[in-house]
């Protein structure tokens, strides 16, 4: 698969290539030509002189298509996610099918209107007169997505910037752009003005950075990594910064939990899409009354997430990004081990593989616990009352979701006033959610802004009020 970046819908000229291979058994799936400064400067004059001025139903009717040619073209979607990411490929038909909700969210929502009227004769001090709210698109966008979830990812930013007018220079993943490339290719047939997306790849100092600093960006919008968007906000100057970034996010299951509802949920937050999501279960606390039970319940459901060839449609399991990574994630229970936690299953790597791992007895200042782990481990660690469960959720720099397994009322309360995170789930994982609800963490995992269909259009608008004699 031979692709390259675009700059308003021209394929980028260059003699520089970025081979991208399968992490499952390093054979090289594509190649893309990348971009330098002047095809990013290039980009950003493109999308600043625009074009045509799409109304609600252009825009309606390009991401509608969009999401027709989905449908039809998505095992091909599928089959590039898995070679590219690693990751099983009934995640990657399953991330195809999120693909299209959110380009079937965004149709729907860009033949809406959020305006709002305020009476001015409501206080002595007021008049006879209206006051009018609109929503008008900021200039232009930059969008810079991560190697999980390589095509849902990009529909997250894109599609919601289009679905309001905005033009997108778009910077996905070195490690994962074929799907993005595909993304903008389809969107370009199903009719988007080409002025309108633009898609780089190349050296950071040339693009992303290039990107991010320039004035006449009006807002950066990232998903990635914690150390990466504090830089970027600290460097982007003036303007918008969206930031959603890492997770540490616990599942809480108290004394009272339907067991088998706990363990399916751990299990299923923990691996799929082999641990590498920022709303994945990263820390299984358990009440101490209930924690043997359920951690050997739970050691025999891990055993059914079967690790391997990300291709065969039985495993469950496929790679992490890269090999580092899965080295990373080896010295990670590893070290948990030195600091007195005992694994109970996996813990080993091949290539890019890890095993889905079971850890107890974790300390609660061991390293995978207070820091995010990117991968299909699931360390067991016990509390003793709720009291104790909050204050071990919110001991972590992280606040993005928490996934809660009760049927008591007054504890489901408790976590959803006191837990300091973006979403509280109630007997669901932490990552719950529809494309268009809003989404996004505070602390270390976001500036509390939030991302989903809906919040980001607005993140891509600025209101405008006006008034009237009335």
């Amino acid at each position: 698969m031979n692709l390259t970046s675009y700059v308003a819908g021209k394929p980028v000229i260059s003699d520089k290539m970025l081979e991208v291979k399968s992490p499952y058994d390093n054979r090289v799936v594509g190649t893309v030509t990348l971009a330098n400064a002047t095809h990013t400067a290039e980009a950003i004059e493109a999308g600043l002189k625009g074009g045509k001025k799409l109304n609600r139903y252009d825009r309606f009717s390009i991401l509608d298509k969009a999401r027709q040619l989905l449908v039809e073209r998505k095992e091909i979607f599928a089959q590039t996610i898995s070679a590219e990411s690693g990751l099983a490929i009934r995640e990657a038909r399953y991330e195809t099918g999120r693909a299209h909700d959110v380009l079937f969210f965004a149709a729907m929502e860009a033949l809406k209107d959020d305006g709002q009227i305020f009476s001015c004769d409501i206080s002595p001090q007021g008049k006879a007169r209206k006051i009018f709210t609109t929503r008008e698109a900021v200039s232009l966008a930059v969008c810079i997505t991560p190697f999980n979830h390589p095509l849902n990812q990009v529909a997250h930013k894109l599609a919601p910037a289009l679905a309001v007018g905005v033009p997108v220079i778009l910077k996905p993943s070195e490690k994962t752009p074929l799907s993005a490339i595909l993304l903008t290719e389809l969107l370009y047939e199903a009719g988007l003005p080409h002025y309108m997306l633009s898609t780089l790849l190349g050296p950071t100092a040339e693009v992303a950075e290039a990107l991010v600093k320039d004035p006449r960006v009006d807002i950066v919008s990232f998903t990635g990594s914690v150390p990466v968007g504090k830089k970027i906000a600290a460097t982007a100057g003036y303007k918008k910064v969206i930031l959603e970034l890492g997770g540490n996010d616990p599942v809480i299951i108290m004394e009272d939990a339907d067991m088998d509802t706990a363990v399916y949920l751990a299990a299923e937050g923990s691996f799929r899409n082999s641990g590498q999501r920022c709303t994945a279960v990263k820390r299984i606390l358990v009440h101490e009354k209930i924690a043997a039970e359920f951690t050997r319940k739970f050691i025999e459901k891990a055993k059914e997430y079967t690790c391997g060839d990300p291709a065969d449609p039985e495993t469950k399991v496929g790679t992490v990004i890269d090999e580092g990574a899965a080295i990373y994630l080896e010295s990670v229970v590893n070290k948990s081990v030195e600091q007195g936690a005992k694994v109970v299953l996996g813990g080993k790597r091949k290539g890019a593989l890890m095993e889905p791992t079971v850890i107890v007895d974790v300390p609660r200042s061991a390293d995978m616990v207070v820091h995010e782990s990117f991968g299909p481990l699931a360390p067991i660690l016990t509390f003793k009352d709720i009291d104790d469960a909050i204050a071990l959720s919110n001991s972590t720099a992280y606040g993005l979701s928490s996934g809660i397994v009760t049927n008591n009322m007054n504890y489901a309360l408790r976590f959803i006033k006191e837990l300091k995170v973006g979403t509280v789930n109630i007997n669901e994982v932490p990552g719950y959610r529809i494309e268009s609800s809003p989404f996004g963490g505070i602390k270390d995992s976001g500036l509390g802004i939030k991302e989903g269909v809906i919040e980001a259009m607005k993140c891509f608008t600025f209101v405008k009020t006006f008034s009237l004699p009335w």
